[in-house]
């Protein structure tokens, strides 16, 4: 290596201009997107397999710059299709990404974050508290492993990507937007942004910020009250952003046409499952072009909530759709603590050591 060249941060992560940055200008121009394009659309694994560079280059490259995907540590798989993968991390933490199969599509739900710094009672995520940040390569990542490992190509077969893994996206907005950039990148991995979506708690200073970006994910809410008072006790960020506030700064979100909000809410039985609930949130959200997405609650040890019966869940559905379009999330992964918010990387926790990882 020579004495003027110093390690810089992973590739993985780098967006074209880093590359040439990282190149230097002793180099042909097109160096630069040869490696753009082996690192996200062709989705290499290293400097070693790319193969359409000069071996000599490939050797400085790696001396210059780490690969940077995450590794698996272990991969769980679930009755119904789900896949729970447990990802190490250059530090040694670790994060979670899952893999949802349906029909004519396939969903990765990504983490934005070691652990959450926002604690919600029903999720098992609170639980880790928040470790740190991650880097957009290390959110961009996931997407480039899961998708090499699965075959999974944008411009091929339908693929959603949501950030509603361990996290508050909005909390690391800078890296959420730089990896949404290079998801969406033409010549890169090639999504496009109807596919993308951003779940926050309600982190109100930064849904602005969010809306006067050019590319930029679809924005969900994660609702789960019907007044302010619930929403405090089951979202304590509630005593700091207010109800009133987040819907105003939802009302003011700049919609491109194709586009609605959409609003999580995770039924808790006897606690926010009432049709008088139901009513209102459909007057909550009177106006707004939206949805409305319904997940019946997740359970885990040390949530102190119970799974509402389906008719209830029915019932509420029935009434918000009177208004609103409004969808029952059907729940994957619930047997490998994979389903919305279970994510505890549990393959640290003893007292859930019954789960199995896939062979």
């Amino acid at each position: 290596m020579l004495e003027c060249e110093r390690m810089t941060g992973p590739v993985v992560g780098m967006e074209l201009a880093e590359i040439k940055e990282l190149i230097g200008k002793d180099e042909p121009a097109y160096r630069a997107r040869q490696v753009y394009e082996a690192v996200y659309r062709h989705r290499a694994a290293s400097w070693e397999q790319i193969t359409t560079l000069p071996a000599g280059f490939r050797i400085r490259m790696a001396s210059l710059a780490p690969f940077g995907l995450p590794r698996v540590l272990t991969r769980y798989d679930s009755t119904d299709g789900a896949r729970r993968y447990l990802l190490g991390l250059s530090d040694g933490r670790s994060v979670e990404t899952v893999l949802m199969p349906e029909e004519g599509r396939d969903t990765l739900c990504l983490s934005t974050q070691v652990g959450c710094p926002v604690d919600c009672k029903f999720c098992l995520t609170a639980l880790l508290g928040l470790e740190r940040n991650l880097t957009a390569g290390e959110i961009v990542g996931q997407v480039l492993l899961v998708a090499a490992a699965h075959g999974l190509d944008p411009r091929q077969s339908q693929l959603n990507v949501v950030m509603m893994g361990q996290g508050e996206p909005l909390l690391n907005l800078p890296n959420v937007l730089k990896a949404t950039r290079l998801l969406v990148g033409a010549s890169g991995f090639g999504m496009s942004e109807r596919r993308l979506t951003l779940s926050t708690a309600g982190i109100i200073p930064r849904i602005p910020e969010l809306g006067r970006e050019r590319v930029r994910p679809k924005l969900a809410i994660s609702l789960n009250a019907s007044t302010e008072e619930q929403r405090r006790e089951l979202m304590p960020i509630t005593r700091k952003y207010h109800l009133k506030d987040l819907l105003e700064a939802c009302r003011a979100f700049p919609l491109r046409p194709w586009e609605r909000l959409t609003f999580e809410y995770v039924l808790l039985a006897g606690v926010n499952d009432s049709d008088a609930d139901a009513r209102r949130v459909v007057h909550l959200l009177s106006g707004l072009k939206c949805k409305v997405n319904l997940i019946a609650l997740n359970r885990g040890p040390g949530i102190p909530f119970s799974t509402p019966a389906a008719e209830r869940v029915e019932s509420f559905q029935k009434v918000v759709r009177r208004s609103i379009p409004c969808f029952v999330r059907k729940p994957r992964g619930r047997d490998i603590y994979a389903a919305c918010g279970q994510l505890k990387r549990v393959a640290l926790d003893g007292q859930l050591a019954g789960i199995s990882p896939a062979g």
